[in-house]
């Protein structure tokens, strides 16, 4: 028997009739009021490659649920594209924009009353949003993810963003006329088109642990942006949105904690971003399911990178799709998933994927002859990071796996930029950047600039980099970030000085400074925190209130 429609209770009947009237001045029918009310959750915008497109995406959700006997009712969310907002004021505003989706989302399908929702996001903070929102009202949902970027061509090479921009930091080292000729030519060809950014970054990588998450069809994550199959995806994710009203499946019954611990193995072995480590647990907290840094640094030791993707290795998305997508990979690591959690497709995930195949053994390595033994992330703790930091071991080199050198401290990235551009950083130094967490930054900027500055100017492999703030998916290097306690709460990395050493050994998980207890103790106990950066605004509120990093980094849920 189908469950009783939350719609009903303010569309029908006497009571409802201002509700109903209201619906009939945009142009419903009676007919189409009387069916499932379905919101579609879009976050269109002409500002944002992986989102131009969503509006024909959205379109092909529509027909997907009138032809299964739905009424589509569609609103837009805000969507951030963290490319443009990097190496500026804007990268503060990315990651409370996560929390305002969520709670946009929360807004709209309350006031309306609607009966389940179709979420179509494509980028690093708006699927997570996204997946959010759907935990926290857990009526019947299911995401439609945007697609990757094909990859771009300049002169013979096949690029991606992160190759582009470690190339426009090489050419800036050039004279000045070359270079803007250069970078102009560049960015004919770098970015082809719709869809997110090519690589395993933070986008793609939310949209393949949707999939492992069970909250989007099988295969869809990887599917170009460009392509048809992206529409019939769309469609048929439409059409499935109205059996799981039918059913009453709804996200508690999908994201269980071995869902989670499902998502948590695909990430590692794709090598994913360490954004993740954000946006997971706060995902999960909506259903009261806590997943603490030590399980996400326990399955990481236990899963093996598959994917030697971009940024670290050759591959795109595209390269995954064509060598059998998620699926596959859900296939290739066997045992290691719960092969019974829900889907959206009302099967387990076992069955979903029981007849699928790796295509290609370059793309998708077998278990027993992986990139590396260990997955792609890992959480380290020390004199440096005592609550936790996170490193993408499978982007870092292996002679900088093991690493110690004097610190080279800044207050702000953009001054650590300028000092790499102006080669004002030597051989063997630890590159401190602090006061860039969520309450200092305030918003925790990602810091893709600076590391493709460390790559582009043949840095990448002689020094390290430290942070409070976080790494977009892109990053390649010894880059650890998320260090907590943030120096805006008085962390260590509040007292480090110029000079001091950092001891980094991934291998062993520890980030260490090496001075005297006592030193660090009497520092701390002098240490004043600095004014805030922002003393209005959305942002303002954001660092009054933002949970820790080790937390999700949230602010309203």
């Amino acid at each position: 028997m189908s469950p009783e429609l939350r719609s009903r209770n303010v569309y029908g009947g006497i009571e409802g009739y201002m509700a109903r009237t209201l619906l009939k001045a945009c142009g419903f029918t009676d007919e189409e009021i009387d069916r499932p009310l379905v919101a579609v959750v879009n976050s269109w915008t002409n500002i944002v490659p992986g989102h131009v497109h969503l509006d024909k995406v959205a379109e092909a959700v529509e027909a997907g649920i009138r032809t299964a006997g739905g009424t589509p009712l569609q609103f837009h969310t805000i969507a951030v594209c963290d490319g443009i907002a990097m190496g500026h004021e804007g990268m503060r505003y990315p990651l409370p924009s996560r929390d305002i989706i969520t709670a946009s989302i929360e807004i709209m399908v309350e006031a309306h009353k609607l009966d389940g929702m179709v979420l179509i996001g494509s980028c690093d903070k708006i699927v997570p949003g996204m997946l959010m929102a759907a935990a926290h009202l857990d009526i019947p949902a299911i995401v439609v993810n945007g697609g990757p970027m094909l990859p771009g061509y300049y002169k013979g090479q096949k690029l991606t963003g992160s190759k582009g921009l470690e190339l426009m930091f090489l050419n800036m080292l050039l004279p000045s006329e070359q270079t803007m000729k250069e970078a102009t030519e560049l960015s004919d060809y770098v970015c082809p088109g719709a869809g997110s950014c090519q690589g395993m970054y933070t986008a793609n990588t939310m949209g393949c642990i949707t999939e492992a998450l069970g909250m989007s069809l099988p295969g869809s994550a990887t599917i170009p942006a460009v392509y048809a199959r992206r529409l019939r995806v769309a469609k048929q994710s439409g059409m499935q949105i109205m059996k799981l009203i039918e059913e009453d499946i709804r996200p508690h019954d999908i994201m269980v904690y071995e869902a989670f611990e499902n998502a948590i193995r695909v990430d590692m072995a794709l090598g994913g971003s360490t954004n993740t480590v954000l946006h997971l647990p706060a995902i999960a907290a909506q259903l009261e399911i806590e997943l603490p840094l030590e399980l996400l640094d326990k399955l990481s030791r236990e899963t093996p990178h598959l994917c030697n993707m971009d940024p670290a290795g050759p591959y795109t998305v595209k390269d995954l799709d064509e060598a059998g997508g998620i699926p596959a990979v859900l296939k290739e690591l066997g045992d290691h998933i719960h092969q019974d959690a829900l889907t959206v497709t009302g099967k387990t995930l076992g069955e979903n994927v029981k007849d699928a195949a790796v295509l290609n053994r370059e793309v998708v390595r077998p278990k027993d002859n992986p990139v590396h033994k260990e997955g792609g992330i890992a959480i380290l703790k020390g004199t440096l990071a005592p609550e936790g930091a996170v490193v993408k071991q499978s982007a870092v080199d292996p002679k900088m796996l093991k690493f110690e050198g004097p610190a080279k401290v800044f207050d702000a990235e953009e001054d650590a930029l300028k000092a790499i551009m102006k080669q004002e950083i030597n051989l063997g130094e630890v590159i401190v950047i602090r006061y860039e967490g969520p309450k200092g930054g305030p918003g925790m900027k990602e810091m893709l600039k600076p590391t493709a500055a460390l790559v582009g100017t043949g840095l990448g492999s002689e020094v390290a980099l430290v942070t409070d703030g976080r790494f977009s998916g892109a990053t390649r290097g010894p880059c650890i970030g998320h260090v907590t306690p943030e120096a805006m709460d008085g962390g260590p990395i509040a007292a480090v000085k110029d000079g001091d050493v950092i001891s980094i050994d991934i291998a062993n998980r520890r980030v260490d400074l090496k001075i005297p207890e006592e030193e660090l103790r009497e520092r701390l106990r002098r240490w004043r925190p600095p004014e805030p950066k922002v003393k209005k605004g959305i942002l303002a509120a954001y660092s009054k209130i933002v949970k820790p990093t080790s937390r999700g980094a949230g602010f309203l849920f």
